[in-house]
């Protein structure tokens, strides 16, 4: 009841992800106090699933030109953020008391659960690596919700005029089944946020392909915003936020610098790409993949291109961020 309550509060004033936005604070808030609750990992992955449909029907094969035709500029901006997640961990490791490899594998920007996942298996402590995954994901999903807000006033929520309970379609039944075969293939395979990608994937090429177009209501969006919200949220429990204060200091600023860094290749991207600059703000945005897409969804911005560099990103930093961490931890503390 608080979420549906701080989410109509965020929808009156027209903050974009206000659905997300509301559940995400209210879950930060229960977790500071001591509640116990835990999303479902089952639930989590049909929020994404959900979420994967309804990227889909922004996707177009249109998207790849702008990549393919200016794969250097896309290049350099992959390789600059690797850079710049890079001397956030170097400089965390130096100058902060996070213990191993903590700092390295906490600072890569995207993947959070991915990163989180490994971390375990190479000596960081998961709880701190969470902490700090999680909260980059919050610092950047608020700030781009405000500067979409500033940026572009009323019409920064597209999602306003929304039917809230439309009468199913043949449609719906089309997005039902890309949903639980997206949802079998994700985890099947085992790709990283392979339960958003791979039903944006396929419900794009049925989008695209055919007189049926994929239907995902705004109840149903409402519900799985809902959900991504609480599970990011309720990870800000008090034990960790105990372990963490320590350093929570250096972790802000070294996210804030971080989000610095990409706010100031997004302005780069604007004079090079014919993209405008909340377009190139939230592609270039060092947060989740899922926390992303749906601010982008709901500030009239060009989803396919945000979603299509942030894609490249996070398979970028699943490649590279063991590496990379493993380096860090060699070389930072000497």
């Amino acid at each position: 009841m608080l979420s549906a309550l701080a989410g109509w509060l965020f929808n009156r004033i027209h903050l974009p992800a206000a659905l997300l936005l509301g559940p995400m604070i209210i879950g930060v808030a229960m977790g500071l106090s001591g509640a116990t609750l835990h999303i479902d990992k089952r639930l989590f992955i049909l929020a994404q699933v959900v979420l994967g449909c309804m990227i889909a029907q922004s996707l177009s094969p249109a998207v790849l030109t702008p990549l393919l035709t200016d794969w250097p500029v896309v290049l350099g901006v992959l390789v600059m953020t690797l850079a710049a997640s890079a001397l956030s961990g170097w400089l965390l490791m130096r100058y902060s008391a996070l213990p191993g490899s903590t700092a390295a594998w906490g600072s890569s920007p995207g993947g959070a659960s991915a990163m989180v996942a490994m971390a375990g298996d190479f000596g960081a402590d998961v709880r701190l690596v969470a902490f700090m995954q999680y909260l980059r994901v919050l610092m950047v999903a608020a700030a781009a919700a405000v500067v979409a807000r500033i940026g572009l006033g009323d019409a920064a929520q597209s999602a306003s005029g929304a039917v809230w309970f439309p009468p199913l379609t043949g449609g719906f039944a089309v997005t039902v089944s890309v949903m639980v075969l997206g949802a079998w293939l994700g985890q099947r395979l085992g790709i990283p946020s392979g339960a958003l990608l791979l039903p944006a994937l396929i419900g794009a090429t049925l989008h695209s392909g055919t007189t049926l177009p994929l239907q995902v209501p705004e109840w149903l969006l409402a519900v799985a915003y809902a959900l991504i919200g609480w599970t990011v949220g309720l990870r800000f429990t008090r034990p960790v936020l105990l372990l963490a204060l320590r350093t929570l200091p250096q972790m802000i600023l070294a996210i804030t610098g971080l989000m610095v860094l990409c706010s100031a290749m997004a302005w780069g991207l604007t004079r090079v790409l014919e993209v405008d600059l909340m377009t190139a703000w939230l592609a270039t945005s060092p947060g989740g993949l899922d926390t992303v897409a749906i601010i982008a969804a709901g500030s009239r911005v060009d989803v396919a291109f945000v979603m299509a560099l942030q894609t490249l990103r996070l398979f970028t930093i699943i490649i590279t961020g063991p590496g990379l961490a493993r380096f860090l931890s060699r070389y930072a503390r000497a």
